[in-house]
């Protein structure tokens, strides 16, 4: 229950969203002495008991809580985990949203809130009728229209299939992580049950389905399907719902360019992990003995067509990265060797393809490695959404070797007549017969048209300073904070 504010992607500070003139878009403030975070790691780490409850976790209760509210007695709550102590973690949060406050508030834990009981809600007796007849007689009770996913299992002398019915109209949007581990098999929404070997996952998108299909280990008849965990078939609200980090093992490195790469990075034996279109996931290294750094990405599919190919690699996780030599976190990344893990968290994000539905033309502006979350968005968007007519990309880059998969791009323009691909360059060669240029508002007012009877749609993303521009050029051109998103938070 440790409740996050909402999280921006790219992160703010990231090399993938920096500004060419460097600047990060915020006030750096000096922290006071003794609260930097080495001041705050020597502190947690000195032995003390700062919770004064020499390691036992309690159940606080709301009016508890409330009666820590004093500066050198404070109490806070995140997502069910009380902490104790004068760190705030908000500050931190709010400006660096990728800092991971459990293991820094570990020290502090106090115990888990105690879970609430609804009051039910009181009846309602209506007034008597005035001409004094008795009221009509009461009609049957409305049904139960429960939205919470539910489940179902069958099998076969050899197999058991538990089937997740997920009841979700967009299912593309679905989060989706099936993980087997040491005999326990855990999905979102339904709890855990005991497992022998690996499963195999099937979606059915369209009628918001999950089959999991598992070997017995000898084979004949079941008269259950094993003994329900603690938490099983109980539900918690998404923004509930902590991060879970799985060590994935980097099994191949592919070069796009100059200076970015696809690592593929593989889920650890039983997990199956998918990813929605538009969210992104975290990586998570320690590094050089520092505190742990945290960046989030958007996979890509291992290339466009990938998408209208089956796979057989459903634990895999495509990430399009591009390393800045003078980062902190990108060159560590490279220096992976093939076969060393990393850990993978999440996904995350606030994107929803539910503004799709009604949509005729879609825009997409990208800037440099700004092209990941587009990439699988247009893929799903020219196979499944026959409604959207007319999908453009707008792909801004300083070089023409800075240009991420422009053969494909432009092979998927020759083959979809619904698909227009526009590539401007800032800093172009004198060969270049292209459009040439910045994200101005010339140039969007040309390429976005709008035509009578259309719904257009545009999704934004790069580094600060150019999605700040668009999205402030798109409102200027008449575009409405619905018609608009900006993979940013």
């Amino acid at each position: 229950m440790l409740n996050i504010p909402s999280q921006s992607f790219p992160a703010s500070t990231s090399q993938q969203r920096v500004s060419p003139s460097g600047q990060s878009g915020r006030n750096k403030v000096a922290l006071k002495p003794g609260h930097s975070l080495m001041d705050w790691i020597q502190f947690a780490k000195s032995g003390k008991d700062l919770t004064g409850l020499r390691g036992r976790l309690i159940e606080v209760t709301q009016d508890e809580l409330q009666k820590h509210n004093k500066r050198e007695d404070c109490w806070t709550c995140i997502r069910g985990h009380v902490d104790v102590k004068g760190f705030s973690p908000w500050c931190v949060l709010q400006v660096h949203r990728w800092v991971n406050y459990e293991s820094m508030l570990k020290e502090c834990l106090v115990g888990r809130m105690a879970t609430k009981v609804a009051t039910p809600a009181k009846a309602i007796i209506p007034p008597p009728s005035p001409s004094g007849l008795a009221p009509p007689a009461a009609g049957p009770p409305p049904p139960n229209k429960d939205s919470r996913p539910r489940y179902d299992w069958f099998q076969t002398d050899a197999t058991v299939h538990l089937v997740v019915y997920a009841k979700r109209k967009v299912m593309r949007l679905l989060l989706t992580c099936i993980t087997g581990y040491r005999g326990i098999l855990k999905t979102d929404c339904i709890g855990v049950v005991r497992l022998w070997k690996p499963c195999v996952v099937h979606y059915a998108f369209s009628v918001g389905k999950i089959q999991v299909t598992m070997h017995k280990p000898s084979e004949g008849k079941w008269t259950s399907l094993g003994q329900p965990l603690e938490f099983h078939n109980t539900f918690l609200c998404k923004k509930d719902r902590g991060l879970v980090y799985r060590d994935c093992t980097l099994v191949s490195k592919t070069e796009v360019n100059h200076n970015t790469h696809v690592f593929r990075l593989q889920c650890p034996r039983g997990t199956v992990l998918h990813v929605p279109v538009g969210k992104h996931v975290y990586l998570k290294a320690l590094i050089e003995g520092s505190a742990e750094i945290v960046r989030p990405y958007t996979p890509v599919d291992q290339d466009l067509a990938a998408a209208s190919r089956p796979s057989s690699h459903d634990s895999d996780v495509y990430l399009m990265i591009k390393v800045y030599p003078d980062g902190v976190f990108t060159p560590y990344l490279n220096s992976l060797q093939i076969g060393e893990t990393i850990s993978v968290g999440g996904p995350d994000g606030p994107f929803s393809l539910r503004p799709l539905r009604d949509v005729t033309h879609l825009y997409l502006l990208a800037a440099g490695t700004g092209l990941t979350p587009m990439a699988r968005l247009l893929s799903l968007v020219l196979r499944e959404m026959d409604s959207i007519s007319t999908t453009k990309l707008l792909f801004f880059n300083k070089r023409e070797e800075d240009i991420l998969w422009r053969c494909q791009l432009d092979d998927l323009a020759a083959t979809e007549e619904r698909f227009q691909v526009e590539y401007i360059l800032s800093e172009p060669s004198d060969s270049w017969s292209g459009r040439k240029g910045r994200v101005d508002e010339a140039t969007l007012s040309q390429l976005l048209t709008r035509p009578a009877g259309s719904r257009c749609y545009v999704c934004v993303c790069g580094p600060s300073a150019f999605t700040q521009l668009a999205t402030g050029l798109l409102k200027k051109l008449g575009f409405s904070e619905e018609e608009c998103h900006a993979f940013q938070g």
